[in-house]
């Protein structure tokens, strides 16, 4: 709930304290670093200033989550009633590089500002004061404070124009003006008025940001905080739990009522007699309009509507979305619009002609020189200009046993077609250089009993494409590129890469198999979104990489006919082996190891789903178990392990 004319307990007297006007060491006494003071000293110094009194300072914050932690295992939490959420909520389309940190801080900015016009004072404001804290502030430094800017000025992540971000962030600081909701101007001064509050965490959530407005007079005009809680999504103290409230439909006003509320009962018959079952089946039809037709909150407990219903996962997933108030068309719509972000995304990252990252870590980017490498070309005229690689196709017709005339004629047939393509080879190496390719040099002695191996390259087919398709969406969202939040930004690779090898490589029903994928992976994501975690700040990047893995694993396991058993089986074992995968990412960035996670990521989740396939049955652990399994774990973990960017390795050569 937005508060208004509330005094604030920091806010005692109408003093504006300037960055300007006092002096660093003040400043640290009130534990506060202006953007000014950040920026006369190095990225090392800063980080390494602050360390101690990060560490210090939230010595308190894991005593309290020692006793949160406590509380929890007796089951004190308070959970929504259960698990259903929309799928276009979980999947949403934003832009990079962090769902908590871009994406969530966008919206928030907008939520505040229409709040602020709804009640008719955003024409008094005359200033505006942002307070970022705890993993928001320390890791949010390279693109949280243009997203929060571009989201007062009314911009929305989805349709936001990537190619403008940049410069209207630099127009903001240049300029000192800043336009509330993209009409109502004000002075705007980053040095002033944005502190950066690394030694404090709110109670609420490590992403926390403290939105005020003044009129010209210095008065309080409203205040609100909001938590970034990951995937984008956004709360304040008031919806923490229902936090249906907000969502990720920023204009409350628009979106469908099922949204604003979790008022739902996960009351069931526990025993089905026969002459029930055919009503169960046409449950939709006559579904209660306060509840979805099918609520599940555990794995269990989705399993067995599976059972009940006659049902896939997917299934369910979709007959939940009329809920929400969409149709089938809306449905299937707005599940292409998602794979075609997903699509784009992919072909952006192996066609970009740009060499390295932005940021001070000069990451080279990899996946054109992956993509090429892999000598396929699935995106017509995206190969090296001077290559002469060929390109499959869908349809071709399978390689046949040819009779003994048939093979003798193709036989010469090749043989003329290879002499022609070594004479082109000799002209277009006569014509281009006359030096001889040298040898590659092997490294080791060859005067021992074990000689070195000489360097070679081998191509393991789908490994190497999962692994170039996810690293091509993560440096679209490194890059600040349109992304789709699956279930967030840093782990945004996961899935496109895997949807997108069953697309080229398996299915030959790519929308239906879409449809199945995306539905099954978003049951498994409300899963763990209730029962633990997708805030890295929260859960370290086992809440990111790791969910999206056990999403995908679901997904591709439902897309190869698997039963609903195995398919949350093969959820299982994509989360298993993720248990305990901290998230500190260098400098900030979402680059390194935030990249190559995601490849491997994709790689362990059709792994995840094989073996689930293979040992169909035979089973120790439960969804259910490792979920909380994985919630335990990121209460135990370290907070330093929790999207802190603590880490003071100095910069090297680019990866």
């Amino acid at each position: 709930m937005l508060t208004t004319r509330t005094p604030l307990s920091f806010l005692a007297t109408r003093v504006h304290l300037s960055a300007r006007n006092i002096r660093h060491d003040h400043l640290n006494h009130f534990g506060i670093l202006s953007s000014r003071n950040v920026k006369h000293m190095s990225s090392y110094d800063r980080i390494a200033s602050i360390q101690q009194r990060w560490v210090s300072g939230l010595a308190q914050v894991t005593s309290s989550e020692d006793s949160i932690t406590k509380s929890s295992a007796s089951d004190s939490r308070q959970l929504p009633e259960h698990a259903v959420i929309s799928t276009f909520d979980l999947f949403s389309i934003g832009v990079g590089p962090s769902s908590s940190h871009t994406v969530g801080p966008m919206r928030a900015g907008k939520i505040f500002i229409m709040d602020i016009r709804e009640l008719g004072l955003l024409e008094k404001v005359c200033t505006v004061k942002i307070n970022l804290y705890g993993s928001l502030a320390a890791t949010g430094k390279h693109h949280t404070p243009q997203a929060i800017l571009l989201g007062l000025e009314g911009s929305d992540p989805e349709t936001i124009d990537t190619g403008t971000i940049p410069s209207r962030y630099t127009s903001i600081l240049e300029t000192k003006t800043l336009f509330l909701g993209g009409h109502h101007r004000i002075h705007y001064d980053m040095d002033r008025d944005m502190i950066w509050r690394w030694d404090q965490v709110l109670k609420t959530h490590p992403n926390g940001m403290r939105f005020s407005c003044f009129d010209k007079n210095g008065d309080l005009l409203a205040t609100n905080e909001y938590f970034s809680v990951g995937g984008g999504f956004v709360v304040n103290e008031k919806t923490k739990v229902d936090e249906n409230l907000f969502y990720k439909g920023v204009d409350k006003s628009t979106v469908h009522g099922a949204r604003l509320h979790q008022s739902h009962s996960l009351s069931e018959p526990d025993n089905v007699v026969v002459s029930e079952v055919a009503d169960a089946v046409n449950s939709v039809k006559h579904a209660d309009p306060e509840h979805p037709p099918y609520p599940f909150e555990s794995g269990n407990s989705l399993l067995s509507l599976t059972k009940r219903h006659n049902m896939t996962i997917a299934q369910i997933v979709y007959d939940n979305e009329k809920y929400f108030g969409y149709t089938d068309e809306d449905i299937h719509s707005k599940i292409m619009r998602i794979w075609e972000v997903m699509d784009d995304c992919i072909r952006a990252g192996v066609s970009s002609r740009e060499k390295t990252l932005p940021g001070r870590l000069g990451v080279r980017r990899r996946a054109p020189m992956l993509y090429h490498r892999l000598m396929r070309g699935f995106y017509t005229g995206i190969v090296s200009p001077n290559s002469q690689l060929a390109t499959i196709s869908g349809g071709n017709t399978p390689y046949a046993i040819q009779s003994p005339e048939q093979s003798d004629s193709a036989m010469n047939r090749n043989k003329s077609t290879e002499a022609l393509s070594d004479a082109s080879a000799r002209r277009t190496v006569g014509s281009s250089s006359k030096s001889v390719p040298r040898a590659p040099r092997v490294v080791g002695s060859f005067n021992h009993e074990v000689l070195p191996m000489p360097p070679r390259k081998t191509v393991i087919p789908a490994m190497d494409f999962l692994s170039c398709y996810a690293i091509a969406v993560n440096e679209v969202n490194a890059g600040g590129g349109r992304i789709v939040t699956s279930p967030t930004n840093g782990a945004a690779g996961v899935i496109p890469a895997v949807l997108k090898y069953i697309i080229e490589f398996v299915s030959d029903d790519p929308e239906k198999s879409i449809e199945t994928f995306l539905l099954t992976a978003a049951a498994v994501g409300m899963l763990f979104k209730r029962g633990s975690t997708i805030s890295a700040a929260e859960g370290g990047c086992q809440a990111e990489v790791g969910v999206a893995c056990s999403m995908a694993s679901a997904g591709f396991a439902a897309c190869m006919g698997a039963s609903p058993e195995t398919v949350l089986q093969a959820a299982e074992i994509g989360i298993e082996h993720n248990l305990g995968l901290t998230c500190d990412p260098i400098d900030g960035l979402v680059q390194v190891p935030c990249i190559e996670r995601n490849s491997l990521g994709a790689v362990k989740a059709v792994t995840a789903a094989q073996l689930s396939m293979a040992s169909d049955g035979v089973y120790s652990v439960t969804l259910d178990e490792a979920i909380e399994a994985m919630r335990v774990t990121a209460a135990d973990m370290s907070v330093k392990y929790k999207e802190t960017s603590l880490d003071l390795r100095p910069p090297s050569k680019s990866r």
